[in-house]
């Protein structure tokens, strides 16, 4: 059975029956004039568990929110407490079709917020926006969230897209390794493939063709590389680039450690390359490996001891120390989990006091404003021409446990806000 998490006003709560439209309140799906019932399925078991800490990041946020006082004095949000359903969907399409469809036929959710993974959310898109519940602010950085708004407009991502995240490694190889021959290895899904589309474009066709010497393909569910890294190392490749899910990610290590394959440099897709997952592959494959490797951010690092002094991380330590004391508050994917958070809550205030689902999606296509927890300069704009709420990043190496920015803060996409 798969496990239901329930967040905020307890089970009473959210059972009691409401009129719509009693009191002078709302009348819609999901909102009564006590609470506002959203949900997600995320990943708790199988092949993206490793991004478990993303719930509990959401969770100990909600939880916050209902208990502080708001910027108008009442909790939660405009005195709704926020009721938020999580359910396990291992990361398994399948899983998340059925489990879509219990929130919203059964639970009557106001929205799905935070949904994660590229695959599983697009196995729901088209029926959350048949349905028009809003899918909002998912945890993938696929593009398709923002480039295929016309026909999916009530689906909006939320961290920068896959693309342009591609984009910049691309830029930094050409500017920084000097025709290195170069080989990546990638997802063999949307995932893999948009981040391997962005860094192609970026070095532009000519380059792209005479310097990657080797493409590996492998499936999200695969437990060894061993083929494709020993391909990789008889190309001869001085650079490689991973970008694939966290486990493969640490596998895709340990297994070029194994094999005597030592690249000058190699770049990590930023949603493998959380502190936590790097210190494991520093455990399997030596630092001395792992150290050096280039990845991107847009995100404040709970991880990094020069960023404690930062109010942002002094607030984040605070609300995990009260409402999650046994989480491991150094991991940044519970930083995810809280900037997500905060960019809804920042939209249910801008969508108005009576909130609607229309609502909601046009507070999110127009947004204007910053993020405590995202990177200091970092603004998240959208419009209802461009649906990429962050689009800059900062590039970043990794040594001894530590990511240490590289570089200035720069626009992922040529052209955007």
């Amino acid at each position: 059975m798969r496990k239901l998490i329930v967040c905020g006003a307890g089970l009473i709560a959210a059972l009691v029956l409401v009129v719509p439209g009693a009191f002078g309140g709302p009348s819609e799906t999901g909102i009564t004039p006590k609470t506002i019932t959203i949900g997600a399925t995320l990943p708790l078991t199988g092949t993206a568990a490793p991004y478990a800490p993303i719930v509990l990041g959401l969770q100990t946020y909600v939880k916050y929110v209902n208990a502080r006082r708001g910027p108008d004095r009442k909790r939660g949000i405009m005195g709704r407490q926020v009721i938020y359903k999580i359910y396990d969907d291992g990361y398994n399409p399948a899983n998340t079709v059925q489990l879509t469809r219990r929130l919203v036929e059964q639970d009557k959710v106001f929205a799905v917020v935070g949904q994660l993974g590229t695959e599983p959310v697009q196995s729901v898109r088209a029926y959350l926006n048949g349905q028009k519940v809003p899918q909002a602010l998912v945890a993938t950085g696929a593009s398709y969230w923002g480039t295929q708004y016309k026909e999916f407009p009530w689906t909006i991502g939320f961290q920068p897209d896959y693309i342009a995240e591609g984009r910049l490694y691309g830029l930094h190889i050409r500017a920084n390794q000097g025709g290195k021959k170069i080989a990546v290895l990638y997802q063999n899904d949307d995932y893999g493939k948009d981040y391997l589309y962005g860094l192609r474009a970026a070095l532009g066709k000519s380059y792209a063709d005479a310097n990657i010497v080797a493409e590996e393909a492998v499936t999200a569910t695969s437990t060894s590389v061993a083929s494709q890294m020993a391909r990789i190392r008889a190309s001869g490749a001085q650079v490689l680039v991973i970008f694939a899910l966290p486990g493969l990610t640490i596998t895709t290590y340990a297994t070029g450690k194994a094999l005597g394959f030592n690249p000058d440099q190699i770049y990590v897709n930023s949603v493998s390359a959380n502190a936590t997952f790097m210190n494991v592959a520093s455990q399997r494959a030596g630092a001395d490996y792992v150290n050096g490797s280039i990845s991107i951010t847009y995100l404040k690092d709970p991880s990094n001891p020069a960023e404690n002094r930062d109010p942002a991380i002094q607030e984040y330590r605070r609300i995990m120390a009260k409402y999650a004391p046994s989480a491991n508050a150094s991991n940044q994917l519970y930083v995810y989990g809280f900037a997500l958070a905060e960019t809804f809550v920042h939209a249910m205030y801008k969508a108005g006091k009576n909130p609607t689902r229309t609502g909601l999606m046009n507070a999110l296509t127009s947004l204007n404003t910053t993020n405590r927890f995202a990177l200091n300069g970092i603004r998240l704009k959208t419009s209802k021409t461009d649906h990429f709420v962050i689009s800059q990043m900062r590039l970043r190496r990794f040594n001894n446990g530590i990511w240490t920015s590289i570089g200035p803060l720069v626009e992922g996409r040529p052209g955007g806000s």
